[in-house]
C-alpha cells in the first residue's frame, strides 16, 4: 500500500492540471456514494412498510427512490465525460514527459534493448497510469455504495448481517492472496510481452527486406517462438490466478448454501417472514459484489504499481542510463578537434579505438579511410558524445568534451550518416526539424546545394510531399541528399560526412563533391568514405587500421608512403574499369 500511495503522488504531477475536473468528478462520486448507501436503506424500509401495509409512507418513499436514481443517472453521465477529459490530458502530459526522457537515454541503453521495451511503456503502461484516478474513484465509490447493502441487511436482520460480513472477510482474504501472487508474476509477463512487441515492430519496419530476402518462413518461426513464450508465461500466471479464484468461488457457493440454511432456520423459528428472507437472499448477491469490487481494485493496484516501476525506470535514470553533459558553454565554436590517447570499445572484448591520437584544425577538410571495423564511424560517434564511456581525452577548441554542455556539442556538429533517418512528414517538415523558422528561400537554397531541387520541383506536391516512414518513397541517394540539405540548413560549424555519398550515382556524387568544395575553408569538414575518389581533394587523409592511425597526409602523400592506401585506391580504379 505504501508503494501504491507513493506512486499516486508521482502520477499526480501529470494530473494536477485537471484538478478542477477531478474535484467535480469526485464530487459526483460522493453523491453516488451517498445515493448508493441511502437507496438500499430506503428500499429496506419499504420492505418493512410492506409488511405493515402503510400505503401513504410507501408512496412517499417511492418518490424518494425515484429522485435518488434520477440524480445518480445524471452524476454518472457527468462522470463519463469528466473521466474522459482527465484520462486524455493526463496521458498526453505523461507521454510528452516520457518522450523527453527517452531522448535523453544513452545510446548504449537503446542498443541493449529492443524497441518493444520502450513502445510498451509508452502505450500500455502510460495508459495504466493515466487512468488511475478515474479507476480509484470508481472502485472506492462502488465499494461504499455497496456498504449500503450491508446497512440494509443490518436493519432487516442482525444475524444475517453478521453471517454475510464474516463471509465477506473470508473472500477478501482469498482475493488478497490472489492479488499477491499476481504481483509476483506481472513483471515477468510484461517483460515477455516487450520481447514479442519489439520483434513484431522490427518485422514490420523490415518487411520489405524480409520479402526481398525470401525469409518470410524464417521470421514466422521466430515470431511463433516469441508469441508462444509470451503466451505461456501469461498462461502460467493466469493459471495460478484462476486456481485461487476458483477456491474463492467455492467459498462463495458454500456460503450461499449456508445462507439458505440460515434463512430456512430463521423462518422455521418465526424470526423472519418468507418475504424478508427473499429480500435478504437477493441482497446477499450484492454483498459478494463488494468483495469483487475490492478484488478488482487490488488487481488494478498491482497493474498500476508494476506499470509505475516500468515507466519511472525510464524517467529515474536507474535501469536506463541518461546522457550527462558538463556546464561549460562555447559561444563561438571554431572547430578545432583533438583526440588524446583515446581507447574505446562497445563491448569489452572488442576494442575499436586503441590509444588513438590526432588533431583537426578549424575549417580543415579531413578524410578518414580504412577497412570496415577500423573505427571510423566510432570516431564520429565519440565526437558527438553518443557514447561517453571512453579512456583518454577528446577536446573541442581545447575544452574537454566531457565538460561541455549539450548545445556546445550538438548545436555545432552535424552528422550525415550512411543511412540517414527520414521522418514520415513532408520534405519541408523534415527540413524544419533543425530550424523551425527556416524560410522557403533557405530551403530551396539548401536543396540546390544538395542537388535535390530538381527532384522536388518535379513532384506533384513539391516541398509538401509526404515521404513515408523512413523516407520509403525516396531512393537511397534522394534520402542522403535530403539529409545533406537538412545539415546545410542547420549551418553548424562542423559537418561530419559518414559515407554520405555512398548511395549516389556518379553524376549526383559530382554535384555533392562540388557542394563540399563550396563549403571548404568555411566549415570544419570530416569525411568517411570507401570511395577514395570522393576524398582525394581533402586537406588531409588519415588512414586507420585496428583503431590506430597508420599514416596521414594528402592523397599524393599516401599513394607514395602507405601501401595499404595505394592498394585500396588501385582496386577501386580496377572496379571502375
Amino acid at each position: 500500500m505504501k508503494e501504491f500511495i507513493n506512486n499516486l503522488k508521482r502520477v499526480w504531477k501529470y494530473s494536477k492540471s485537471q484538478k478542477g475536473r477531478l474535484f467535480l468528478y469526485y464530487f459526483c462520486l460522493l453523491i453516488n456514494i451517498a445515493n448508493g448507501i441511502i437507496l438500499p436503506v430506503v428500499a429496506a424500509k419499504i420492505i418493512v412498510l410492506l409488511t405493515n401495509s402503510n400505503f401513504y409512507q410507501i408512496v412517499i418513499t417511492g418518490f424518494v427512490i425515484f429522485f435518488i436514481e434520477s440524480l445518480q443517472s445524471f452524476t454518472t453521465y457527468s462522470n463519463t465525460i469528466l473521466s474522459g477529459h482527465i484520462y486524455r490530458e493526463t496521458l498526453g502530459s505523461l507521454e510528452t514527459d516520457l518522450g523527453k526522457e527517452v531522448l535523453k537515454l544513452e545510446n548504449k541503453s537503446i542498443d541493449d534493448n529492443s524497441s518493444g521495451v520502450f513502445i510498451s511503456r509508452f502505450t500500455k503502461d502510460a495508459s495504466e497510469l493515466s487512468d488511475i484516478f478515474n479507476s480509484l474513484g470508481y472502485h472506492v465509490a462502488e465499494a461504499f455504495k455497496n456498504i449500503g447493502i450491508f446497512i440494509a441487511v443490518f436493519i432487516i436482520n442482525k444475524i444475517c448481517f453478521v453471517y454475510l460480513l464474516f463471509i465477506a472477510i473470508i473472500t477478501f482474504l482469498i482475493d488478497k492472496k490472489r492479488s499477491s501472487e499476481r504481483t509476483k508474476n506481472e513483471k515477468q509477463v510484461k517483460m515477455k510481452d516487450e520481447i514479442r512487441t519489439g520483434f513484431i515492430g522490427e518485422m514490420i519496419r523490415g518487411i520489405r527486406d524480409i520479402k526481398m530476402l525470401n525469409s518470410e518462413q524464417s521470421f514466422i518461426k521466430k515470431l511463433e517462438l516469441r508469441i508462444k513464450d509470451a503466451n505461456e508465461e501469461r498462461f502460467r500466471a493466469t493459471k495460478i490466478n484462476r486456481t485461487i479464484q476458483y477456491i474463492g468461488n467455492i467459498v462463495r457457493d458454500i456460503s450461499e448454501l449456508g445462507l439458505i440454511i440460515l434463512l430456512v432456520y430463521l423462518m422455521s423459528e418465526k424470526h423472519m417472514t418468507p418475504t424478508i428472507a427473499l429480500v435478504v437472499y437477493h441482497y446477499s448477491g450484492n454483498t459478494s459484489y463488494v468483495t469483487m469490487i475490492i478484488s478488482e481494485f487490488l488487481d488494478s493496484m498491482v497493474d498500476f504499481n508494476v506499470s509505475c516501476s516500468r515507466v519511472f525506470s525510464l524517467i529515474d535514470n536507474k535501469e536506463f542510463k541518461k546522457e550527462k553533459f558538463g556546464n561549460k558553454h562555447l559561444d563561438n565554436v571554431e572547430g578545432n578537434f583533438e583526440f588524446k590517447n583515446v581507447t574505446f570499445s562497445y563491448k569489452e572484448e572488442n576494442i575499436l579505438l586503441n590509444n588513438l591520437s590526432f588533431k583537426i584544425k578549424a575549417n580543415e577538410t579531413v578524410a578518414f579511410v580504412g577497412k570496415s571495423g577500423a573505427g571510423k564511424t566510432t570516431i564520429f560517434n565519440l565526437l558527438c558524445k553518443m557514447y561517453p564511456e571512453y579512456q583518454g581525452k577528446i577536446t573541442i577548441d581545447g575544452v574537454d568534451l566531457k565538460e561541455l554542455d549539450k548545445d556546445s556539442i550538438r548545436s555545432n556538429i552535424t552528422i550525415i550518416s550512411q543511412s540517414p533517418y527520414i521522418f514520415n512528414v513532408s520534405i519541408k517538415e523534415n527540413l524544419q526539424l533543425v530550424k523551425e523558422d527556416v524560410t522557403d528561400e533557405e530551403i530551396k537554397e539548401a536543396c540546390q546545394m544538395a542537388c535535390l531541387d530538381e527532384f522536388v520541383e518535379g513532384l506533384k506536391d513539391k516541398y509538401d510531399t509526404i515521404v513515408g516512414e523512413g523516407g520509403i518513397t525516396l531512393s537511397g541517394g534522394q534520402k542522403q541528399r535530403l539529409a545533406i540539405a537538412r545539415a546545410l540548413i542547420q549551418k553548424t560549424e562542423i559537418i561530419l560526412f559518414d559515407e554520405a555519398t555512398s548511395a549516389l550515382d556518379n553524376e549526383t556524387q559530382d554535384h555533392i563533391q562540388k557542394a563540399i568544395e563550396n563549403m571548404k575553408n568555411q566549415y570544419t569538414i570530416l569525411i568517411i568514405a570507401h570511395r577514395l575518389s570522393t576524398i582525394i581533394n581533402s586537406d588531409r587523409i588519415l588512414f586507420l587500421n585496428n583503431g590506430r592511425i597508420e599514416a596521414e597526409g594528402t592523397h599524393k602523400d599516401l599513394l607514395k608512403n602507405c601501401p595499404e592506401y595505394k592498394q585500396l585506391y588501385e582496386s577501386e580504379i580496377e572496379k571502375k574499369n
